[in-house]
């Protein structure tokens, strides 16, 4: 009640937040105790920090969806009559064979179709789980561990920093400048200040600026979030740009299909009710005045059945399943490559991305500092560690403003351990670098008090601490980027204590150390301060103060190693074989940065790193729109940038036609990654603001998982094109086999059982089966896909039409004189009709097994290249293959075949074999640049035939 009230008349009743504590049986400075036996008895007394999930879908759910297809109902509409009628004309035992097959070719349709769809629901589920499973700093026993956001009590005391989520309810502890973004909670875009006079903190709202420290009384559904969040329902149901192409394709395609079965349907009901329509046995199939009722209904629902199963085969409902199936299986595997994907349409951006705009610390480096190099009192310390030459006063000075100046902490064992040291990995560096030289990081803090904070800004590059040493001293400490901390240096202390003044020769020395460190690769930074009278220190509004930042006295300046990441420079290389430029933005120091870029690969050689392939920020930031557009393709690294330098950039490389990926940690670099085609953040360094603005978060914060992320989404593209290929071939060749039979002859070789089993193999299966390959690396030796760009490229037609045509006639072929060929004609005309229809469905069933194969790679003359890899593959492949055994040896009767002898099994086989030379023989045919769909396009072609010749001639 006393959050969610925000009570200050109770608030101060219990005590305020120490007595609060008490009554939780909390410490303010250590938290609660680690032990799991107290954790769990908080969690039954106050709940946990948890919401009820909506419940999900069941199976059941996505069977009725399923059953809801038009086509599926009208087939059963059709099975329903033919069963009813069957059973009435030819008795139960006989009569049912029809309809009852029909039934349960649409039953094992719909469980497949709902089968797949339950399980994919259930992955997009997981990994949405995982996007809520935040992890925070909470404070146990006085040591500062990770936690899951979940695993929060009540009592827990957790530390807050700019760009955090709130984890629970809570009240404020301590803070400077500590501002609060409520407008999750409140629906205001209004920054809330938060101090002693208004400490109530609430989940799910985001720090904006500054930092402190809360006790935790409230989680889960005594929360507002938690209740919140309890009522809502996540949507995973995210439509892809791809997805939507292709269902524009699907319908396309489904209308075509519609037209053919329905000019189809016509032309056998009028062969039908005219008499040309004959048995097996060579008599007439409908007598007018003679067929009876009955008999007559039945036979045109069996024609009607057919047309509607030429529909079922013509519409390609397996396009949209492939890219859910294809971008699950992607997401899922892209986890394992550290890589959590947060928006799907991201997946497939991500393979048409042309440039990369990357971090320098921690993306390209290790973020893994150390203090390697220290200047000092104008000499450099050899070892850094050596402070001996410098007298007590200055040491004093120097810790104290390295203990103050944190948003870090060291923990101290009380079994005499090793020191363990928490923060950002430049305030680790700075505050192992601290204990090396004697600092004892609790004592020094409790002999001085902090007045107030300016944190450290990615503008100013800098953060400050006003710091009270007695009633009469107060000193301010800044620390920050080591050049523009010289700048605002007007004298520099020296070994002895002394204050002295920055003249322009010492002024072009410190300059110079820092030049050379940076050139060494080295971050510098620089440790600054001024004293200040106690007296000058505002009473009031003390939150506005604006500390003193120019006038200030150099301490000294250190400069940080962070050695680049293995890998890195193979990574960037294969980004730039791919035809993707990768860009280094960085905040560090412009020499730093290219020494680093040097390092990476980024930069060639030392000839390019100067304007405008190296840029600062401020240069860049200074220029009218028009200039950095003329020149933002030349940049390869920007120094000194800022977060808004950074979207600049971004603008103009999209305004450039670019598909920009950026990566960011910082809350500040929210607008930039939510203007980027596809914004990467990262998931150990990033805050919860730039997370939530991204739409993939790099788990292990690496520039090779950035890489793998670009594979992954170029694989996905390709697994797509891969299926429509292998679709298009079945939909082309079944819909003009069965419409030329149905013309021609009054009846089709491929019955509707029949093809709602090849409809299986096309949609489903072949969609799990090709939209799972697994990337390969020739992927990486493309250029990226243009975003309009067709989906069937002229390549893919050649393969399509190379293998439909050689189906159509052969298929043919067999069907009009498969019995002269095929040696029946000593056989009963109905059994032999029988014999003739099953060896064309085998063989076309055949077919389409190899040139399964052949779909893997349609560029590739290798096709098997990997095939025995991809398990799953060559499971369907096999799974395939037995069933089609079992129906033609076992299931006659429902799939009205008749079994076939070794000889006429072989020659099936032998004709999908061919499918497999004649691809490899295809792929010689040259193929035109133009896209083939551009011939069609009549009104582009007379408005832009000269830009479409240019385009082509580039191309």
């Amino acid at each position: 009640m006393l959050n969610r009230d925000h009570d200050p008349i109770i608030f101060q009743e219990v005590g305020g937040v120490r007595g609060l504590s008490d009554l939780l049986k909390s410490n303010l400075d250590k938290g609660v105790s680690p032990d799991e036996d107290e954790l769990l008895q908080r969690r039954d007394i106050f709940g946990a920090n948890t919401y009820p999930r909506k419940k999900r879908r069941s199976i059941w759910r996505f069977v009725f969806e399923a059953c809801q297809d038009l086509t599926l109902v009208i087939l059963m509409v059709a099975a329903a009559i033919s069963l009813s009628l069957g059973m009435a004309t030819e008795g139960v035992k006989d009569g049912w064979y029809d309809g009852g097959s029909i039934f349960f070719a649409v039953f094992l349709v719909v469980f497949v179709t709902a089968t797949s769809d339950y399980r994919q629901s259930l992955q997009f589920q997981h990994l949405n789980e995982e996007k809520q499973n935040i992890q925070v700093e909470v404070i146990r026993g006085g040591k500062r561990i990770g936690a899951s956001i979940f695993d929060l009590v009540v009592g827990d005391v957790v530390p807050l920093k700019i760009g955090d989520q709130v984890p629970a309810d809570g009240i404020l502890i301590s803070g400077h400048s500590l501002a609060i973004d409520e407008s999750s909670m409140t629906g205001e875009s209004k920054i809330v200040h938060k101090d002693q006079r208004a400490p109530f903190l609430m989940s799910g709202c985001k720090v904006a600026d500054g930092y402190g420290s809360m006790l935790v009384t409230g989680v889960g559904t005594n929360t507002e979030w938690g209740m919140l969040m309890a009522n809502l329902s996540v949507d995973v149901g995210e439509e892809t740009p791809l997805q939507v192409r292709l269902n524009g394709v699907a319908t396309l395609i489904g209308i075509v299909g519609l037209s053919v079965a329905a000019a189809v349907l016509v032309v056998l009901w009028i062969r039908y009710f005219t008499g040309h329509t004959k048995n097996s046995d060579g008599t007439t199939q409908f007598v007018a005045g003679t067929t009876g009722v009955k008999q007559g209904f039945m036979g045109a629902i069996r024609i009607l059945t057919i047309a509607v199963t030429i529909v079922v085969v013509a519409v390609p409902e397996g396009l949209p399943l492939a890219v859910t199936l294809t971008l699950a299986y992607s997401m899922r595997k892209m986890m394992r490559d550290k890589a959590l994907v947060r928006r799907l349409s991201s997946c497939e951006t991500m393979g048409s991305a042309t440039t990369i705009c990357s971090d320098k610390t921690g993306t390209l480096t290790t973020n893994k500092m150390t203090v390697v190099e220290a200047y000092f009192g104008g000499t450099k310390f050899d070892p850094c560690d050596n402070t001996g030459m410098m007298c007590t006063s200055v040491t004093a000075l120097l810790i104290e403003g390295i203990a103050q100046n944190t948003t870090g902490t060291v923990f101290l064992p009380e079994d005499g351990g090793a020191a363990e040291v928490t923060g950002s990995p430049t305030e680790k560096a700075i505050l192992s670098w601290g204990l090396m030289i004697g600092m004892d990081f609790k004592d020094v803090r409790s002999k001085s008090s902090i007045i107030h904070v300016h944190p450290f800004n990615s503008e100013k590059k800098r953060g400050g601490v006003a710091v009270q040493v007695s009633d009469t001293e107060v000193h301010i400490h800044w620390k920050g980027a080591a050049e523009i901390l010289l700048a605002s240096c007007r004298s520099w202390l020296s070994t002895d204590g002394s204050v002295q003044p920055m003249s322009s020769s010492k002024h072009r020395e410190f300059k110079k150390w820092i030049d050379d460190m940076a050139m060494s690769s080295l971050r510098c930074v620089a440790f600054a301060y001024c004293p200040w009278e106690p007296k000058m220190v505002p009473t009031e509004s003390l939150d506005k103060w604006k500390l003193p930042e120019d006038d200030l006295t150099l301490i000294g300046v250190v400069g940080i190693k962070d050695p680049c990441r293995p890998g890195v420079r193979n990574a960037v290389q294969l980004c730039s074989i791919a035809g993707v430029k990768v860009r280094m933005v960085t905040g560090d120091n412009v020499e730093t940065a290219k020494a680093i870029a040097l390092e990476c690969g980024i930069l060639d050689t030392k000839d390019a790193a100067s304007e405008p392939s190296v840029i600062e920020g401020k240069v860049f930031r200074d220029m009218s729109e028009a200039a950095r557009e003329e020149i933002v393709e030349k940049i390869t690294v920007m120094g000194r940038s800022s977060p808004h330098d950074k979207l600049l950039l971004v603008q103009s490389l999209k305004r450039k036609g670019h598909v920009v990926a950026v990566t960011g940690d910082g809350t500040n670099d929210a607008p930039a990654l939510h203007e980027a085609d596809i914004g990467l953040s990262m998931g150990i360094s990033g805050t919860e603001v730039a997370k939530e603005s991204s739409d993939i978060i790099i788990l292990d914060d690496d520039f090779t998982s950035v890489v793998k992320v670009v594979r992954w989404g170029r694989s996905v593209y390709a697994n797509i094109q891969k299926f429509i290929q292998f679709q298009l071939t079945v939909n082309v060749a079944a819909l003009v086999i069965n419409v030329v039979a149905a013309v021609s002859s009054g009846d089709v070789p491929l019955n509707a059982v029949e093809l709602l089993w090849v409809n299986l193999i096309m949609d489903t299966l072949g969609a799990l089966a090709l939209a799972t390959e697994p990337p390969i690396d020739n992927l990486m030796k493309r250029h990226p896909v243009g975003r309009r760009e067709p989906l069937v490229t002229n390549i893919m037609w050649r393969n399509l039409f190379i293998q439909a045509l050689y189906q159509i006639a052969v298929l043919l072929i067999f069907n009009f004189d498969g019995k002269r060929i095929l040696h029946l004609q000593n056989e009963s005309r109905e059994h032999a009709d029988k014999m003739k229809n099953t060896f064309v469905f085998n063989a076309f069933v055949f077919c389409q097994i190899f040139n399964e194969f052949n779909a893997r790679k349609p560029e590739e003359k290798n096709v098997f290249k990997g095939v025995t890899n991809n398990h799953l593959f060559m499971g369907i492949v096999g799974a395939t293959t037995g069933l089609q055994i079992l129906i033609i040896e076992f299931l006659g009767k429902f799939f009205d075949t008749a079994r076939l002898n070794w000889r006429l099994w072989m020659l099936s086989v032998a004709i999908g074999a061919v499918s497999w030379p004649l691809a490899y023989l295809g792929k010689f045919i040259p193929v035109p640049v133009r896209p083939f769909q551009s011939y069609f396009k009549r009104c582009s072609c007379r408005r832009r035939p000269r830009q479409d010749e240019e385009q082509g001639g580039k191309s």
